[in-house]
Order: C-alpha cells, then sequence, then structure tokens
C-alpha cells in the first residue's frame, strides 16, 4: 500500500514536471517572436515569473504574485510605448498565468489579500493586449473579453475554496473519531488492569489494617498479582502507542474496514476464557457461558472486537463499584427469536442493587460505559444496563452477527 502511494506520488509530481516544462518552452517560443533580442528576453522572463508564482509555496505566493504581475504591467506599459512591437502571439501563456494567479489567490488567500491580488493580477492581464501592435484597432474589444473572462477564474477559486473548507472539516471530524477511538482503547485497556492493581493493594492494606498477619507465601502471590496487572497495564499503553505511532506514519494509506483500529488488533471469542479467569484470580468467580451454535459460527472482526470490550468494561466496572459480589455470569449467545443478532449479557449478584457510584458512571457521563455505548452504536448495535430485581447489576448488549459497513466507517478507513 505504501509503495502505491509512493509511485502515484512520484507520478503526480512527474506529470507535473512536463507539463511546467511545455509552458516554458511556449514561453521560450513567444519570446523568440518579438522584433529584438532585449524584448525577446524581456518576455520571457516576465513570462517564467508569472509561470513561477503558480508554483511556489503558500507563504511566498503573494509576494511572488505582486511581483510578476508588477513586471508583467512594467513590460507592457514599456512595449507599447515603442514604435516596433511584436506582431502577434507575444505573452498568451502569460495571459492565462495571471489569469490562474487571480484563481489561487481567491482559493488559498486571506479575502483582503485574495482582493488585492485579484485587482493586480486581472488589472496585469487585461492591459496585456496593448503589447501586439496587429490588436490596436480592436483594443477596447480585446480587453473588455479579457475582463469578463476573469471573472469565471475567481469563480472558480470561490468553488475550490468552498471545496477546501468542506474537505477541512470532513478530516476534522473524522480525526475527531479518531481520537474518540484511541481514547476508548485507552481505557478499555489500561483503566482494567489499573482497576485490578487497586483491588489488589486495597485487599492487602485491609488485611493489614485487620491485624491478620499474611504469610510470606500469600504475599508473594499478591505482589506477583500486582506486578502482573502493572506489566499488562504498561504493554497495552506500548501497544496504544504503537498503534497511535503507525497510524501518523501511514496515514495517508487505507485501513482495512472491518475491524476499528486498536492496540491489540483482532479478538475472538476465545479471548474472553482468559479475561474471566484473570478477573476470578482477584475479585469474585465470574462464569463464561458461551452458546453451541456460536463454536462453528465466525464473527465478523469488528463484532468480535467489540464483545471483547462489552465484557471488559462490564468486569472492570463490577470490580470497581459493585459490593458483595460472589458471581459474575458472562453469557454470549444467538438473540431468541433474531438468529441474526447477538446478546452479550454480564450479569453479577451484588447486593442491594448498584453503588452509587456504579449509578453515576451510567448516567452522568462515565467515560466507560458512554464510550461502551457509542461503540456499540457504531456496528448497529445497542446497550443498555442497569439494576436487576433481588439485587445485582445486569448489562446487556444486543450486536448483528452481520456487521453493516457505513459510508461514515468507509470514510474514516480512507482517512
Amino acid at each position: 500500500m505504501i509503495s502505491q502511494f509512493r509511485s502515484r506520488f512520484r507520478f503526480r509530481h512527474l506529470r507535473r514536471g512536463l507539463v511546467g516544462v511545455a509552458l516554458a518552452v511556449l514561453v521560450a517560443l513567444e519570446g523568440l517572436n518579438a522584433p529584438h533580442p532585449a524584448m525577446a528576453a524581456a518576455t520571457m522572463v516576465s513570462g517564467m515569473l508569472c509561470l513561477a508564482a503558480l508554483a511556489v509555496p503558500e507563504r511566498l505566493f503573494a509576494g511572488y504574485a505582486i511581483g510578476a504581475a508588477a513586471v508583467s504591467c512594467v513590460l507592457t506599459v514599456t512595449e507599447a510605448q515603442l514604435s516596433e512591437r511584436p506582431p502577434n502571439t507575444p505573452g498568451m501563456v502569460e495571459l492565462g498565468a495571471l489569469l490562474l494567479l487571480t484563481t489561487r489567490a481567491v482559493r488559498r488567500c486571506p479575502p483582503l489579500r485574495a482582493a488585492g491580488l485579484v485587482v493586480v493580477s486581472s488589472g496585469a492581464a487585461v492591459v496585456l493586449p496593448l503589447r501586439i501592435e496587429l490588436w490596436d484597432d480592436h483594443l477596447k474589444e480585446l480587453i473588455t473579453v479579457i475582463a469578463v473572462c476573469a471573472v469565471p477564474f475567481m469563480v472558480v477559486g470561490l468553488c475550490l475554496r468552498l471545496y477546501d473548507t468542506l474537505r477541512e472539516r470532513e478530516r476534522e471530524a473524522i480525526r475527531q473519531v479518531q481520537r474518540l477511538e484511541h481514547a476508548r482503547e485507552l481505557h478499555d485497556f489500561v483503566a482494567h488492569h489499573v482497576t485490578a492493581i487497586v483491588a489488589q493493594t486495597k485487599a492487602a492494606r485491609f488485611t493489614a489494617a485487620a491485624g491478620n498477619p499474611q504469610s510470606p507465601e500469600d504475599l508473594d502471590r499478591m505482589l506477583a498479582q500486582i506486578e502482573r496487572a502493572g506489566s499488562q497495564a504498561l504493554g497495552s499503553m506500548r501497544a496504544m502507542v504503537t498503534s497511535l505511532r503507525d497510524h501518523a506514519t501511514a496515514s495517508a494509506t487505507t485501513r482495512p474496514t472491518g475491524d476499528p483500529a486498536g492496540p491489540r488488533g483482532l479478538r475472538g471469542l476465545r479471548d474472553l476464557r482468559a479475561l474471566t479467569e484473570e478477573f476470578s484470580e482477584v475479585g469474585p468467580a465470574a462464569e463464561l457461558i458461551l452458546a453451541p451454535e456460536l463454536a462453528d459460527r465466525p464473527l465478523p472482526p469488528g463484532i468480535a472486537t467489540t464483545v471483547h470490550r462489552v465484557v471488559q468494561e462490564s468486569l472492570t466496572n463490577v470490580r470497581k463499584h459493585a459490593t458483595g459480589v460472589g458471581r459474575v455470569e458472562v453469557r454470549i449467545g444467538v438473540r431468541p427469536g433474531d438468529p441474526e443478532r447477538l446478546e452479550v449479557s454480564v450479569v453479577d449478584d451484588g447486593q442491594g442493587g448498584a453503588s452509587p457510584a456504579a449509578e453515576r458512571s451510567v448516567e452522568g457521563g462515565g467515560y466507560g460505559l458512554v464510550g461502551l455505548a457509542e461503540r456499540i452504536e457504531e456496528v448497529d448495535g445497542h446497550l443498555t444496563s442497569g439494576p436487576r430485581d433481588g439485587g445485582g447489576w445486569h448489562v446487556l448488549a444486543v450486536l448483528p452477527l452481520v456487521r453493516t459497513v457505513t459510508e461514515e466507517t468507509i470514510a474514516c478507513d480512507h482517512a
């Protein structure tokens, strides 16, 4: 993909170079039509300056455009005073370049600067027929025609300016989507492990405060679990940084559709077993129940990743907010009565429903479930969560088993 982009980049620059050489040759041929060598050289210099003003970087454009238009005007006024002038074509490429300068000025420059450049460049183009001796009898008509022709060039510049504005807004929207995606990834992967560290540390402090001495084996096991969770958090952060760097260096290439970018790439349902076992080691027992009909049915990559995020965020919230939890059930299966939809259910048996902290995380703008809901909506699913009768908390995500690729996803993939 990168090699194809480089090939297109080189071909584009080669094509521009060939066009520039061809126009420079035309300017030279027109200059040779002048009756005197000095006039021929001046015509070539003026034409080359106008062409150069079209190709210079944005920061130099205004100065080059004013200089080129000024040189063109001076040459036109000088030649108009001569008794012997070119009989026909010198300045036609220069005329086109001056009109294109108005287009670029309107497209790229601030309004006031663009207005000044339009006046200067179009004025130089309007008076250019004074150089041609044979045009004296129709001078007014020619000046009128050139003045009228300058208007469409300005309109084209306005259209291109509007197009650039809309395109930049689209790019900013895509960048915002990507920033939100990376923020969700950071929360999903890092917060899960950091929560485990906090839970282990609280357990150690609670045991020490209660005056119960711990054996060296128990203390070593607890510290080993904290160390492992810290290493996993560092690994997730390192993977996130690597993903951001790769995205920055390859932003011009096309990302495969179907799977959101993330530090760990694709995840299958088999990874959920390790996730629940890891949760059970430092918290209440978590049981994973997978429907048999999903064993031989591959899930779309984006859906599999979303399922993993749902379970991960739900288990993290149980660890952070729930009280008195003895068991967590994670159930994944086909939605009853709708074989094209997938249900992901996470239920705990905490006492007295959800804690106030959990309610705030759901309804008050917490980043975890809010980001999770946004992720699920992007794949045409929906998320519900809340306390259940008899105590505990229930998170239910309904996802499509056949993911549709929306226009927004395609736009993000090609950003």
